[in-house]
């Protein structure tokens, strides 16, 4: 499927109707596997049977997780509705993935603090921010200079997962670093504005018609931009984007193995970490909710594990035998 002819047109129309490139990338992943799954036959030779036994092996074959599997029936329901104009049936009768939530990785404040240590810069204040905010991976990466506000010691995450907006907590020990950061970009904008080809800063569309001036003023800029100009494949612009995603992911299992940790971590982890530091400290799991944008307080509720002595707070009886 290399170069393939239809994939190549289903993502120029993604293009043209103006998804995220995160999600062309996804939407192709998922669309490839269905093709290939069913030995490269065309889409438009398959049906909602075809489709319901591509989603059932993602359940019950590859164990996929529930959000996996979400993933992957929103790129066939683009493929078939909007691309090939072959609605699918609203009520697709697959089995459904039900992997158990898994239980998150934690880091004490201790390993907390010796991880971000020995992170170099450019990662080291994002990952701080990851951890002492809160953040989403891509929450991070994606804040502008604007919505950093220190007068009210936080930060202002704009269409974060499922598009809301929230508005979070920001260490004053970062003020300085940060402070720092958005000298580097004031520098950087400096320069960028007399590149004679420079767009701006990548805007979404519906922000550019309102506001045609705003990718060339500096509170529009990212926070972490790259070091480097580079050409929007999706607009064919020259502009400077923020730092890659993969990059800080590395940065941070680099510096995994530098501590010797016995357990994974990734970004999430800082994540997961901050939820549960919060709870431990006698935080209103309700704030909690809020500070990580969670819809449902259940979702939440799985960090009060590392506040329990044991499983649900039962003391084993080993701990009872004389010694």
């Amino acid at each position: 499927m290399q170069g393939s002819p239809f994939l190549s047109a289903l993502r120029d129309a993604m293009i043209t109707e103006r998804y995220a490139l995160r999600t062309i990338k996804t939407y192709c992943y998922w669309i490839k596997l269905y093709i290939f799954f069913h030995g490269k036959r065309h889409p438009k030779e398959l049906n909602d049977q075809h489709v319901t036994a591509f989603l059932t092996h993602l359940s019950v074959e590859r164990r996929c997780s529930v959000s996996t599997q979400k993933t992957a029936l929103n790129a066939l329901v683009y493929l078939y509705n909007r691309h090939l104009k072959q609605p699918l049936d609203d009520k697709l009768q697959f089995n459904r993935s039900s992997v158990p939530r898994k239980i998150p990785i934690v880091l004490t404040p201790k390993e907390i603090q010796n991880l971000l240590s020995v992170i170099p810069p450019p990662y080291q204040l994002p990952a701080q921010l990851l951890y002492g905010s809160g953040l989403r991976l891509m929450e991070c990466l994606r804040l502008r200079v604007q919505d950093v506000d220190f007068h009210y010691c936080s930060l202002r995450i704009w269409n974060g997962k499922g598009g809301k907006h929230r508005q979070v907590t920001l260490a004053r020990e970062l003020f300085e670093p940060l402070r720092m950061q958005i000298n580097l970009c004031k520098t950087r904008y400096e320069v960028d504005k007399k590149v004679p080809n420079f767009s701006g800063v990548y805007l979404p569309d519906a922000l550019c018609k309102k506001y045609p001036e705003a990718p060339f003023e500096f509170g529009w800029q990212y926070l972490f931009g790259s070091s480097h100009l580079s050409t929007d494949p999706l607009r064919d612009a020259f502009r400077r984007h923020h730092i890659h995603a993969t990059a800080l992911q590395k940065s941070i299992r680099k510096a995994t193995k530098i501590c010797g940790f016995n357990k994974p971590v990734s970004c999430h982890t800082l994540r997961h970490s901050f939820a549960t530091h919060l709870l431990e400290s006698g935080a209103d799991i309700r704030t909690v909710q809020e500070q990580l944008g969670h819809e449902d307080v259940k979702t939440t509720q799985i960090y009060t594990h590392v506040l329990q002595q044991g499983a649900n707070g039962v003391v084993s009886p080993f701990s009872r035998l004389e010694t």
